[in-house]
């Protein structure tokens, strides 16, 4: 079964975006089966994937609001193993007019049902804002990914999202956990890029992801060619961090499976 993460911040600009590209395309290249979906209305990660968000036919919208099923939502992207549930505009609607669904928080889990037996991880990329889209995401996913910019109020940002993911826990999803806080921005030349660092790891010393995702050109460019950074500047320090990052999270997912096993050494794709 698919291992289901949410990338969420309800701050915008924190990386949420460049991490869903970039960190299914490093699974993706690892051989594992990858199906990125994308629930905000922008559209960024649709089309930073290469797929023209203006020419869809059906998006995450037709399948969250029209019923339809998530395997005619599903597009290819450059990547053999990296499938997209893509966005579009549509979805700015899809808050307002899921207020009547029955049960509105568990829509989107409904729908990964069918997918999660095909794909080793499924990333959801959340709206930067805590709507009925991000929650979706929360109650479906059974972790949570947070990108946090190294900036000044990022203590701020984060307790505020542990609150809301607490309340989540409580009424909708109680098997939710943290797969790991993510620096973003990291700009090694400032001494407050080294502060924010230095206070999220004493106070969350054991979510903190080691790899760090640096400010980089070739990382922010990537996306206005539609390609994630390996097939646009493999060689960039940002192609480098999203390779750590995607090692990171399948050594945890291994060391899971082999604990779940009674530490016995875990066969295959895990996820």
């Amino acid at each position: 079964m698919g291992k289901i993460i949410a990338i969420t911040n309800q701050k915008g600009g924190v990386g949420k975006t460049t991490t869903a590209i970039n960190l299914s395309a490093a699974l993706a290249m690892a051989d594992m089966r990858v199906l990125v979906v994308d629930t905000d209305a922008q559209a960024n990660c649709t089309s930073g994937l290469g797929v023209d968000k203006d020419s869809l036919a059906r998006s995450v919208y037709h399948a969250l609001i029209l019923g339809e099923p998530l395997s005619r939502i599903i597009v290819d992207t450059e990547l053999d193993n990296l499938k997209l549930a893509p966005a579009d505009r549509n979805l700015t609607g899809a808050a307002i007019e899921m207020i009547d669904l029955p049960e509105r928080e568990f829509v989107l889990k409904r729908l990964l049902a069918e997918a999660e037996p095909l794909f080793d991880f499924i990333l959801i990329d959340s709206p930067p804002a805590l709507n009925i889209l991000t929650l979706n995401g929360l109650v479906a996913a059974h972790s949570v990914l947070v990108p946090i910019q190294c900036e000044y109020f990022a203590l701020e940002g984060i307790s505020e999202l542990f609150d809301t993911l607490n309340r989540v826990r409580r009424s909708f999803n109680p098997d939710l956990t943290v797969q790991g806080i993510l620096l973003t921005m990291y700009d090694e030349r400032t001494n407050l890029s080294a502060q924010v660092r230095d206070d999220l790891r004493k106070y969350f010393a054991s979510q903190m992801f080691s790899t760090v995702i640096p400010r980089n050109v070739r990382l922010a460019e990537a996306p206005s060619f539609g390609k994630p950074i390996f097939l646009y500047d493999i060689r960039s320090k940002g192609a480098e961090s999203y390779i750590g990052l995607a090692k990171e999270i399948l050594n945890h997912e291994k060391k899971g499976v082999g604990e779940r096993l009674g530490g016995a050494h875990p066969r295959g794709r895990t996820g």
